[in-house]
């Protein structure tokens, strides 16, 4: 038990580091975001998140947007409980035989303007599980996509830089997002 102790307190930690108080990168996109945003809404941005049925990896990124790290309000952007209240669907997973009708509902409860955004492999293209009897596959399967942010999980940065490139035209550094149809 003492061994296992001291490795806690000799080990770093196994946390990701949190972003330079001077990042560049992070100042940069945060002005562009938050201009998007005024430019756009003239008011916050709110999201409306929906585990379609997922693992829970992108859902954990998402969490660590309202972190102290990235701190994603001071964006002027923020999670609602409701569909009705959100400007952004942020869906997650490959959509199950079981949350169809509910992604359904939450699509049509959301007021227009409105965008949806793919976030992650599995409501991208199903990913892992799209050969599952279970599954109904992407999310654009069943719900028009606005936009696409890659990875498994995609990391809290390219998040934020994935409703950049909703809120900006031509947002620099974002060739890796993919938008799969003009909205």
């Amino acid at each position: 038990m003492r061994d296992i102790l001291l490795q806690g307190f000799l080990r770093s930690p196994l946390t990701e580091p949190r972003p330079a108080a001077d990042d560049s990168e992070l100042a940069a996109l945060s002005a562009q975001l938050k201009r998007g945003v005024d430019k756009t809404f003239g008011r916050s941005l709110a999201i409306r998140h929906v585990d379609a049925g997922s693992c829970n990896a992108c859902e954990l990124e998402i969490h660590a947007l309202n972190n102290p790290f990235y701190d994603l309000e001071r964006f002027g952007l923020k999670f609602v409980a409701s569909p009705r209240h959100a400007d952004v669907l942020l869906v997650t997973g490959p959509v199950t035989r079981n949350m169809r009708e509910a992604l359904e509902r939450t699509y049509a409860a959301t007021p227009a303007p409105k965008w949806v955004v793919a976030s992650g492999a599995c409501a991208i293209d199903g990913g892992f599980y799209r050969e599952s009897y279970a599954c109904v596959g992407a999310a654009a399967d069943v719900i028009p996509v606005d936009l696409h942010i890659p990875g498994c999980p995609p990391e809290p940065i390219m998040l934020v830089k994935g409703l950049l490139a909703l809120l900006c035209p031509e947002p620099a550094n974002l060739s890796i997002l993919t938008v799969p149809h003009p909205s």
